[in-house]
């Protein structure tokens, strides 16, 4: 166990689980702040500080990507994003959903074996959650307030994708370039 880095992502969790977002930010994009917060600071603090849990959680990059990028998508599908912000055994559900992919994601990237298969998982990653967040900043409408029952809210809608840009793309694609990187470095190419 690293606790200097295992310390600050359960900071983060508690952070986000336990600070009224709601108060602070429209009700989407606070949502948004605990996704990401999730998936892309709080995972990959984990990984570093539980070696451990990282060996238990590594499956192929590719593979844990792929895995994140169906439940990142699946729940923004606008019935299921309904679901985890209306009810509260959805949002638990959704929520640990989030952090256990986000937690396979930086397991299975982060293997020292297979750096160049982790740079690649990383850079998919951060490619459709750059895409996921355009199309959150670009719609011309709020694609959750009919089903959520709430009156629409496109500028809390664009916050979160900007959000989502803000944070998701960059921290992907820096640690994808530096596997990349390290990769290289090994393989006397850099």
């Amino acid at each position: 166990m690293k606790p200097v880095r295992l310390l600050p992502g359960l900071g983060l969790l508690a952070l986000v689980w336990l600070t009224p977002l709601d108060r602070m930010l429209p009700e989407f994009a606070a949502h948004m702040l605990r996704h990401m917060t999730l998936v892309a600071l709080a995972a990959p603090l984990i990984v570093l500080g539980l070696p451990v849990l990282s060996e238990r959680l590594a499956i192929a990059p590719l593979a844990a990507a792929l895995v994140e990028f169906i439940v990142v998508w699946g729940w923004h599908l606008p019935a299921a994003h309904a679901l985890g912000r209306l009810d509260n055994v959805g949002l638990v559900a959704e929520q640990a959903s989030f952090l256990i992919v986000g937690l396979m994601v930086w397991a299975g990237c982060l293997r020292r074996d297979q750096p160049l298969a982790g740079a690649g998982g990383l850079l998919l990653t951060s490619m459709h959650m750059t895409l996921l967040g355009a199309l959150l900043v670009l719609a011309p409408r709020d694609i959750y307030a009919d089903l959520c029952g709430t009156a629409p809210d496109l500028s809390g809608q664009q916050v979160g994708g900007m959000l989502m840009l803000a944070i998701g793309t960059p921290v992907y694609l820096i640690a994808g370039l530096w596997l990349t990187g390290q990769a290289l470095k090994e393989r006397g190419l850099a």
